[in-house]
């Protein structure tokens, strides 16, 4: 509003010179696209990220299963877990441990793997997560995990658009500022010498 109201207020204004005018214009244009541009940017990026993910959800659901693993041993050295997708404090939750299981294919695997369980006993089974040939993966991303990234990834265009903007119009202002000093040292600079002269310009 307050950009508009400087358009209107240089249209016809006898101290007007041409880099305020053009300011002005800078201002109401980057005032638009801040309230227009930059949140369609957020929402199509964030749209777009949102499909991709979907795709990937399906995906990782077609490639992945959920198996169940037996427990035949503790591991010896907990620093050799195969399988361990969880960040450095959910590791700390989860222990080492030598299992067997069954991929979908009806090959059958064992190795050292991490679980959840409290008190993994020989015998007890939990889920881990395999591809068709046994080969322990990451759990598939869930829908409500790829929205919140999509989310986000909208929010950060959005963000990163208007910012550009707003440099874009600082840089312009930066060389209209230079552009108006320029011509006032131009002036000065002709009408210095006969400064204070008496009958000098008058």
């Amino acid at each position: 509003m307050r950009a508009a109201m400087g358009v209107w207020r240089w249209r016809h204004n006898p101290l007007r010179r041409a880099t305020d005018l053009l300011e002005a214009w800078v201002a109401l244009v980057a005032a638009l696209l801040l309230i227009t541009a930059a949140p369609a940017v957020g929402w199509i990026s964030g749209a777009k990220t949102d499909d991709s993910l979907r795709q990937s959800v399906r995906i990782q659901r077609q490639q992945r299963h959920a198996v169940i693993a037996t427990v035949l041993k503790p591991a010896p050295d907990p620093e050799s877990a195969a399988y361990d997708p969880e960040s450095a404090a959910a590791r700390e939750k989860r222990r080492p441990i030598v299992a067997k299981w069954t991929a979908v294919d009806g090959s059958r695997h064992s190795g050292t793997v991490s679980t959840a369980l409290r008190t993994a006993r020989v015998g007890d089974t939990f889920t881990i997560w395999t591809d068709r040939t046994g080969r322990v993966v990451h759990h598939p991303m869930d829908l409500a995990g790829a929205k919140v990234h999509a989310v986000l990834t909208g929010l950060g265009a959005a963000l990163a658009s208007a910012g550009l903007v707003e440099c874009a119009r600082a840089l312009i202002m930066w060389r209209l500022v230079r552009r108006r000093h320029a011509r006032l040292d131009r002036a000065w600079a002709a009408a210095g010498p006969d400064w204070g002269r008496t009958g000098a310009g008058s």
